[in-house]
């Protein structure tokens, strides 16, 4: 299985991202997705969730501002990210819950003035 994640940028506070996940090499709509946040020096947190059904669940620190969706005919997971905070910087990774497949790359999210 091959998770690319993209859109991860340098970003004022305030400001906002959209994150992309691609998966490839695996069914994909039978798997809960979730993306993953690591911050430096920090170990990898599951920030949100989403289920084969489409319910979804948020970590505390970014309810409210994050919002994950899927589509499965393309086998991608997003993440919309808003009002973005220099906590929120750090690398983006999307598994399937588990998680359960060897990690992607991540896309690197740099909050900052």
């Amino acid at each position: 299985v091959q998770l690319v994640e993209s859109g991860g940028a340098l970003v004022q506070p305030g400001e906002s991202l959209r994150l992309s996940c691609i998966v490839s090499g695996s069914v994909f709509n039978i798997f809960a997705m979730g993306w993953y946040h690591q911050a430096p020096g920090a170990q990898r947190v599951m920030v949100a969730g989403i289920r084969e059904d489409g319910g979804t669940t948020y970590d505390d620190s970014v309810k409210g501002r994050f919002t994950i969706s899927r589509d499965n005919a393309k086998k991608t997971v997003y993440l919309q990210m808003h009002n973005l905070k220099p906590d929120d910087t750090g690398v983006y990774y999307c598994n399937a819950q588990g998680p359960l497949w060897s990690w992607g790359q991540g896309t690197q999210v740099t909050v900052s003035s």
